[in-house]
């Protein structure tokens, strides 16, 4: 089954999909309180200041025409300015608590996700997409800003023009205030028709951008083999029909935004025209509002009509920022880091496979009735042409996959019931890619982590990076996935960063495979002579000098475990090894 096969489906939610996804939720407000109550005071305060200025421009206008009822014109302009001072302190309020509250939310939204990320176990990462990971964390998370935690305010700020205008249009004139709620139904039922095209919309724009997320990855990943195999013009077509996929959906919800857009403003012209006569008519013939009145009614309108208008379409804005918290709290509660029994820090005993089968898929067996035992503190090879299982065997061990038939035991304790987090305490491996970080060569050996120097001193020496720390010092840029070093380099690296970690078990899969024989004998043998290590090591190299060394070579042929015993013992039986080992020389 593939990754995209295994992509969750979101349906129905469990409990613990709703308990990740109010926790994410919650991360918007956590220590946010007072930024969240200074945005929301601003917000208020501008509505209310709007609504006093449709007052106001209501008396100057009574006051022009001579009405008896109309404020004089100083008492007007000292309101004015009243309003206008009000208007700087409302604004520096917002500017100090509005944008704040939007970081804030936003940083620890990401933080969390991220934290919980971090949680999961190898295996998970070896059945997810890691691509719905960077989507929501990239596109997703903007989308959320701008749908969800940006339009906090703004819906408050509806709500409280609509209550607000409201309140004032029947103080004005209940019969004008009837005649405007019929014609607001226009805007209204426009926007919920079209509005609720949105949250569908806004999951496939998800969708479509989680699916480019993972193929640019996969691109930029394979970079040399795409160079190498002269395959550009046809990674360019892959890429110019995926970014085609998600413009098109963004094209499609853009379109969707304009129908809502122009449905509620076509009602909403009608509606305040409708108004407008009416009470130029009642103003006319009844005598029962003035001129004043009639012409703040429609700015009235605009701040009912306005929300009834724009609210569905927030709303919906809302409903798929929200799915999309609710797509990355499934992902989150997918494939848990499982819990179980702590194992010690320190193989005492061995690791044992008994009668184990394996495959990544059903209809697809990689091992076959393996059994073989890893005693603590030796040196073990696994040797085996290509796609023999020995670095499925390796990733077994590592916990990667569960799914197996058979036992795995680390010291009597089954891998099934096993704390994995322990188990990462237990083992480090290293591989024939070491990913090196983008920063100096002490963090990357530290792993960002603090450490006793004389620990990291150690480390180097008995890494053999001795010579190249004195050369470019630990302070030394590595570059974009260690692009600054050698192989040998970012490999003496890896093995600095396992002993330095302290780990029991070192796991070695064909980490010297894209090294020069010199160098692969070098860092083998450094590998070798770690003392109180149990070594396992992946290797396609059969130097017999190097060979010696292990206490026992095991040879896999097609997923099968067929010879086993030391070098000498295994050249004398004449079997399959010393087959492999004569064609290498």
């Amino acid at each position: 089954m593939s990754k995209k096969d295994r992509k969750p489906k979101y349906t129905a939610q469990a409990p613990e999909v709703k308990a990740m996804s109010r926790r994410l939720k919650a991360q918007f407000f956590r220590g946010n309180r007072w930024n969240f109550i200074g945005g929301l005071t601003a917000t208020l305060l501008v509505a209310g200041v709007n609504l006093v200025i449709s007052w106001l421009l209501q008396q100057i206008i009574d006051a022009a025409n001579s009405s008896a009822n109309a404020l004089d014109l100083l008492t007007l302009l000292i309101l004015s300015i009243s309003l206008a001072i009000s208007m700087i302190f409302i604004s520096i309020l917002d500017r100090a608590t509005h944008p704040r509250f939007i970081e804030k939310a936003m940083s620890q939204y990401k933080d969390m996700a991220f934290a919980e990320i971090s949680k999961k176990s190898i295996s998970s990462f070896a059945v997810e997409n890691t691509s719905t990971y960077l989507s929501a964390l990239s596109n997703d998370a903007t989308s959320i800003e701008n749908n969800y935690v940006g339009n906090i305010f703004p819906l408050f700020m509806n709500i409280a023009f609509f209550i607000g205008a409201f309140s004032m249009m029947i103080f004005y004139s209940p019969i004008l205030t009837l005649v405007a709620v019929g014609l607001s139904l226009f805007p209204v039922i426009g926007s919920m028709i079209t509005g609720n095209k949105l949250p569908k919309i806004e999951k496939v724009v998800s969708e479509k951008n989680e699916g480019f997320m993972g193929m640019l990855k996969d691109m930029l990943t394979g970079f040399s083999v795409v160079k190498s195999f002269k395959a550009e013009r046809e990674m360019i077509k892959l890429f110019k029909a995926s970014n085609e996929e998600v413009e098109v959906s963004k094209r499609r919800k853009r379109q969707v935004n304009i129908v809502i857009q122009m449905i509620a403003g076509f009602a909403g012209i009608v509606a305040q025209f409708g108004v407008f006569l009416f009470g130029a008519y009642l103003a006319l013939n009844t005598g029962e509002i003035t001129a004043g009145v009639v012409i703040v009614f429609v700015q009235l309108m605009n701040f009912v009509i306005n929300p009834i208008s724009t609210f569905p379409q927030l709303w919906a804005s809302r409903k798929s920022a929200l799915a999309l918290i609710d797509k990355l709290a499934l992902a989150l509660t997918e494939q848990v880091e499982q819990k179980g029994v702590i194992v010690d820090q320190s193989l005492n005993k061995a690791i044992e496979l008994k009668h184990v089968n394996f495959g990544y898929e059903e209809d697809n067996t990689i091992l076959k009735d393996v059994s073989v035992k890893f005693e603590a503190g030796k040196s073990y090879a696994l040797v085996g042409g290509s796609g023999s299982g020995k670095s499925t065997l390796l990733n077994l061990l590592m916990g990667s996959y569960l799914t197996y038939e058979g036992e795995i035991i680390f010291d009597g304790n089954e891998l099934k019931e096993v704390n994995l987090d322990s188990l990462y305490d237990l083992m480090s491996i290293i591989q024939q890619n070491v990913f090196v970080f983008d920063s100096s060569i002490k963090n990357n050996i530290t792993m960002f982590k603090d450490f006793d120097e004389q620990k990291i001193k150690l480390a180097i020496k008995q890494a053999g990076l001795a010579t190249m720390i004195e050369q470019k010092g630990m302070d030394y840029a590595c570059g974009e996935n260690g692009n600054g070093l050698s192989g040998g380099e970012r490999q003496r690296i890896s093995i600095a960063r396992c002993l330095l970690k302290g780990s029991s078990v070192m796991l070695v899969d064909e980490a010297t495979a894209a090294l020069d024989v010199e160098t692969a004998v070098a860092i083998t043998n450094s590998i070798l002579d770690i003392k109180n290590l149990t070594k396992v090591v992946v290797t396609h190299r059969l130097e017999e000098s190097i060979l010696k060394r292990y206490d026992k070579i095991f040879v896999m042929q097609n997923g099968s475990l067929i010879e086993q015993g030391t070098f000498d013992e295994l050249m004398q039986s004449n079997g399959y090894f010393r087959s492999l080992y004569m064609v290498s020389q």
